[in-house]
Formats: C-alpha cells, structure tokens, sequence
C-alpha cells in the first residue's frame, strides 16, 4: 500500500537530509566575513537541537500551512543557524529577563488615525469634588440593610451631611462581608483593621470641614488584581497568593486620595480567567447553585449582595460584561487607556482595562471621575493612558440635548440568540423614549475571532515564567479551556498570524468607526461574541445596566461542558436578572452614562435586590 507524502518524508533519505546536513555545518569552523560584506541571515552559528525535516512535517500540522519536500529540506537544513538564535533570550547563554512592569514597545491606540482625537466634552463632571460637607441632617434611622443597598450617590450625600459617619458605615458592611462570604465566597482578603483606620480618618476630616467629594468616606472593593501597599494582592492563584505588593496601583492611590474606604480584596478567577479561584468558586447571589461568572467574580457578587459600595473590576474580554450580566449590576468598562493600570495584574497589553462596577449608572460616573487619566512620573506608569476630558450631568434629560440620542442596534443580533425577551424588550423601551432616534447599523461579516491570536499570544507572553516553570501546574483548574493549556498552546502560534491579526485589528477598527458614526451608543445583548470581541479589541467603552429577568431552568457556566461535573437544573425555573449594554464612542463615556441612566429609569428594575442577602 503506497504511503502517504508526510509518512515517506518523516521515514525516507530525505528527512535524514536535513538532520545530516544540520549536523555537518554544527561542526564546521566559521569563516571569517569579507571586509566590508554584511551580515547576511541564516549564517549564524549554530545553535539549539537539530531538526528534521520530522519536525516540520508535524509542525505544519500546529500552524496549518503547507510546504514541498523540497522546502521542507531547506527548512530543516539550516534552522540551527537562521532561526534557533532568535530564542537566545529564553534559552541561553544570554537570558534577558524582562520585568512584569516592562510593556510591548507597540502600544494600542484607540485613536488610531493621525486625524483622530477624542471627543470635545466640554466640563468635567458635574460634582462637587472639593468643596464643603452638606449642612448636618438628622442621623439616618433607616435599617443596616437598607444603607448597605443604597447607591454610592446616596451615601456620599449622607456621609457629606453628617447623618452617618464613614466609621459606622464601614462596620455595616464588614459585618456584611464577613456573614455572607460563607455563602458567596467572593473575599479573598478582608481588610477591617485598614479599612476602619481609614474611615476614622475620614470622620474626622469631614468633620473638620475637609470634604474630598462624593467617594470621601465610601467603602469599596478591590478585584485582586490591584496592587495595594502591605496587603496581600494573589491573583486568584496559588503560586500567588503569598504576594504582598510594597506599592499602591495608581487606581488604589487616586482612591485613596479620594477618601474611599477599602473593605476588601474580592476574588478574581485565577489569573482573571472566569470564577474559580484557588479558594473554590464565587457564587452568584441571585443564585447560588451557580458562579458569579467571571472575571471579576468577587466584584460582581460583593456589589449585588450589598457587601460593598462600590467595587473595581477589569475587563480584557467580557471580565467586567459578564458578572455584571450574571449578578445584575450595572458594569462600566472605559475607552482603553482611559484608566491608567500601573500596578494591576497584566494579561494582555493592548486589551487590559480597569473599570467600574456598581448598583447604578451614576455611581459608575462618580468613580471613574476619581480614577480616569494618565500617571506617567519619570518615564515610568501606563504608557497607553490618554488625557481625556470626561463630561457628565446627572441631572441633564436627554431632551436637553439639542438633537436626538441617536441609539443604533443589530437587527440580526436582536432576532437570535444570546439575545432574549428582555433584550428585545429593552429596544422597544428605547424606541418609544423621547428624546431618541433608533438607527439600523450592520457590520460585515468577518472572523473577529482572528483577533484572538494577539490575547492568546500576550497572555501567554505576560505568564511565560510562570508557565515554562511548570508552576502554572499549581492552579486549581487543569481542564482544557483554563490558562494553563491556552498558555502551554499559544507557543506554537505563527507570529505571522499574530501581524496579519494586528493588521486586521486596524481594519475591523475603520469599520467600527464607520458604525459609531452613524450613532451616538448603541444598544448591544451584552453577551453577544462579536460584541465582546470587537469592542474590547478597538477600546470602545461599555456600559451593562439590568434591563429585567429571565427564567432559567439550569445553572450557567464560563466553563466548556464537562460531563463528569454537569451544571444543576431545577424542576421550577428561577428567576435571574437580565442586562443590556450599551457601547459609547472613544472617550465619550458621559453620553453613554447619560443614556445609561435614562435606561435605567424607563426599566425601573434596578431596585430590586437578591432574595436573602
């Protein structure tokens, strides 16, 4: 029976070939250049393990392409001296470690065009940041829960007017976290002896007539990611988990100078993948027989369960969209490099972004006010932040604007799945909203998903040590869609594939500038791939509010099924909250809170609170 081209080559003289003619030039001397002849490629010495002819018959089968026998000889034939060097920084003898703090030298830009700039926005945000405390109101005799539930706008106004103090707020919601972790498991480090410190600080501040503005006193949440100064900052993984940062990220300082009260260090999925961390899985409040979804697990579940005002996610592909979605809070995920991320874990370079998470749309505003803009002091900081005016009136109606919002959606999109009932009910709401115009938007059809390679790659890039180490065999999860495997996969990516993604990152980029032109946000089913995607690709913001309830009749998952361990499924179907996302222009994070918050007053649902907590 004749054998196959792959089996005569790996088995026939001309596999041998190669390996001996790689092992022949191993041994030869080099001779001396030419004086004045450049240095030409492939006449390195030679380095590295030989290669056969072998080798690329199977590596061909990784990257998908294609070579003659003959190509396949020549390949083979000099890799140790064309190619095998280029590694030298990994292997050796010349090993260049490169600092986590040390970023690509090709940064993203969401303005990406000479011509682009971000939008005139006019004011900053309507607050009053600096000036003095409310005059004193009656002391609050509403229940701990009730407080605990209230906005951050609420409190800020509370705290301001001296009805309560920032101290017994603070204890209100360390009891909260330390009763209802048990049942959520979203804390990965409860912060009571510095979070109490902070708020006595800030009494008496605010007593003193010194008012740092709407976050003074408001205690929050940190996903554990963020580097805070003598507390532990583990990444949701094990080989982390003893890491005690000796600096603030810049986020946890500009809080912090804010006046804001950190309670805890919520849970992250391991090396922000998902809601299983290396102290098991954050549940989700509304339903505990399932996770918080991830990766900002802790934050989602914290903020819904009213264990904390407000808390700090990130997002590089859904981590801030989808417990936002699955906990029924209201996420905001600024323009890429709106938020500097000097001091948080870094996954991908070009896709990182910190963002807010909260029970309202204005409270989002309020943070991010405190947190947004660059840190770069002596050449060190996030070299991707930009210096971008953030303009926002919570009072403002869209009738003040002096034309329509212009709310643009996907017809397709709207008519299948993920999109539900709530989704589509969410755009009839819009539609009869004064003070809006609804527009059709399309986009072609490309594989976005290509975009994918640069994650893959910088991700695995960002946790080489830690995966050529064998250390990354400690996390919890070792199942085939888990970090570890998509770290171990991604040495073997084309770094051809990897330009042409980046290219296509440009093209797909024009497009959607084309798309946002037509429109000023558009309204999106927040679970949607190509929306997660293309938007976190091109740095465009994002805003997931809850828009109403769906029924489920079993447990959801971020994980691939896994037949050994099935989801749970319920007789009766249980009622969970449903959300929606809008998606803003670059920089223009004010109209979409405006239109946030007029959404959110026509749902009218985000009042509701999960049973039991």
């Amino acid at each position: 029976m004749p054998r196959s081209r792959r089996e005569f080559l790996a088995k026939s003289g001309l596999g041998l070939m190669g390996a001996a003619m790689a092992a022949k030039r191993a041994g030869a001397k080099q001779t001396p250049a030419t004086p004045g002849a450049p240095p030409a490629f492939g006449t390195s010495a030679p380095v590295g393990p030989a290669v056969s002819v072998e080798t690329f018959v199977e590596a061909e089968k990784l990257v998908q392409v294609e070579m003659t026998p003959k190509d396949l000889a020549q390949a083979a034939g000099n890799w140790q001296q064309a190619m095998a060097s280029v590694y030298e920084r990994r292997t050796g003898p010349r090993k260049l470690a490169i600092e986590d703090s040390v970023a690509p030298a090709t940064v993203w830009n969401p303005l990406w065009r000479p011509t682009s700039k971000q939008p005139d926005c006019g004011v900053d945000v309507l607050i009053d940041a600096t000036g003095a405390p409310f005059i004193k109101g009656e002391a609050l005799t509403l229940g701990d829960e009730d407080i605990a539930f209230a906005s951050v706008a609420q409190l800020s106004k509370w705290i301001g007017a001296r009805q309560i103090t920032s101290e017994r707020l603070t204890k209100i919601y360390l009891e909260r976290l330390e009763r209802f972790n048990k049942q959520l498991n979203c804390v990965i480090t409860l912060t009571a002896e510095h979070a109490l410190k902070q708020a006595r600080a800030a009494d008496k501040e605010i007593a003193a007539g010194k008012y740092r503005g709407p976050l003074h006193g408001i205690p929050w949440g940190a996903k554990d990611l963020l580097d805070t100064a003598g507390i532990a900052t583990t990444w949701g993984a094990e080989p982390f988990r003893d890491r005690v940062p000796e600096h603030d990220a810049t986020v946890t300082a500009r809080l912090n100078e804010a006046g804001a009260v950190l309670v805890a260090k919520l849970s992250l999925g391991s090396l922000a993948l998902n809601d299983v961390w290396f102290g098991g899985q954050t549940k989700n409040p509304w339903l505990l027989e399932e996770g918080a979804s991830g990766s900002s697990a802790g934050p989602g579940a914290a903020v819904a369960a009213g264990l904390v005002g407000f808390a700090i996610g990130s997002e590089t592909q859904g981590s801030i969209v989808s417990p936002s979605m699955r906990c029924g809070v209201t996420g905001l995920r600024p323009t890429f490099g709106r938020v500097p991320r000097t001091g948080a874990m870094t996954l991908s370079w070009s896709c990182d972004k910190l963002g807010v998470m909260a029970r309202g749309v204005e409270d989002t505003m309020l943070v991010l006010e405190a947190i947004k803009g660059p840190d770069l002091k002596d050449g060190k900081g996030d070299v991707a932040c930009i210096d971008a005016p953030l303009s926002f009136d919570a009072n403002a109606s869209l009738m003040s604007r002096a034309k329509p919002l212009r709310v643009g959606y996907f017809p397709g999109w709207m008519k299948e799945a993920p999109a539900t009932d709530v989704d589509r009910a969410a755009l009839e709401t819009v539609k009869k909203m004064d003070g809006v115009e609804v527009v059709e938007v399309s986009l072609p059809d490309w594989p976005y998903d290509s975009l994918n390679i640069i994650l893959f790659a910088e991700s695995a890039a960002a946790f080489e040590e830690l995966t050529l180490s064998h250390k990354v065999d400690e996390l919890r999860e070792q199942v085939s869609d888990a970090w570890p495997n998509t770290f171990r996969q991604s040495r073997f990516l084309s770094a051809v594939d990897f330009v042409q993604a980046d290219r296509m990152r440009r093209k797909v980029a024009v497009e959607f500038e084309r798309v946002m032109s037509e429109v000023d946000v558009l309204l999106v089913p927040s679970l949607r791939d190509e929306f997660l995607v293309i938007t976190n690709f091109t740095g465009h913001p994002s805003l997931t509010l809850r828009a109403g309830f769906v029924e489920v009749s079993e447990a959801r998952s971020d994980w691939a099924p896994d037949p050994k361990n099935p989801v749970a499924k319920f007789a009766t179907p249980r009622r969970v909250p449903h959300g929606v996302s809008l998606v803003g222009r670059l920089f223009d994070e004010g109209t979409m809170g405006s239109a946030g918050m007029a959404l959110e007053a026509a749902f009218g649902v985000a009042g509701e609170r999960p049973p039991g907590f």
